[in-house]
């Protein structure tokens, strides 16, 4: 082969195999970023089974805890505060004050053991405790999809080509109240 079939070829190969990379590097972004997309849409779901529970536990204990109103109407507005469209950040703060009401309103569920023996009361309290559940590993899951994708946009020399697609950020779905965050306190006193 002649030098110029071989400048030929290095001028035609380097740009086909930089090409190559990048529309892999977009491909693998993509996929990161449907991924969170997905983890979002799972911690949905479970967000939705949790806001469909609540009315039934409150009209359950509406019969029990009639001078309770206070605390019936706080979970009411809280769960219909965290029931409609929000971002990541918003809907984390929305669903930090449902679980603060959720967890006033238990507080005071203590104080009524007719309550606390209803059968209907026990099995949607269950429900809920197993939705609480679902929805913490959806929620584990989601920021593993999200730490993924944002290393991918943020590694050299993939942020090159993120930059270049417009790829932003995924925000994480962050605890809100300090409270939530400290380790819970077990006491047999």
């Amino acid at each position: 082969m002649g030098a110029g079939l071989i400048a030929l070829v290095i001028v035609v190969a380097v740009p086909v195999l930089v090409a190559l990379w990048a529309i892999g590097v977009y491909n693998g972004m993509v996929m990161a970023r449907n991924a969170v997309k997905n983890a979002w849409a799972q911690i949905d779901v479970q967000l939705k089974r949790r806001h469909d529970l609540i009315p039934n536990l409150v009209e359950t204990a509406k019969g029990y805890m009639s001078h309770e109103r206070q605390t019936l109407e706080n979970i009411t507005k809280a769960r219909n505060l965290a029931a409609q469209p929000h971002g990541v950040t918003d809907q984390a703060k929305a669903e930090t004050e449902l679980t603060r009401a959720m967890s006033s309103f238990f507080v005071v569920v203590e104080n009524y053991p007719d309550l606390k023996a209803n059968q209907n009361f026990l099995q949607l309290q269950e429900e809920l405790t197993s939705t609480e559940n679902k929805v913490g590993f959806a929620r584990q899951y989601y920021n593993d999809e999200t730490m993924r994708f944002n290393t991918k946009l943020e590694q050299f020399p993939g942020n090159i080509v993120a930059n270049m697609f417009n790829f932003k950020a995924a925000e994480f779905f962050e605890v809100e109240n300090a409270a939530e965050r400290a380790a819970p306190k077990v006491s047999f006193s």
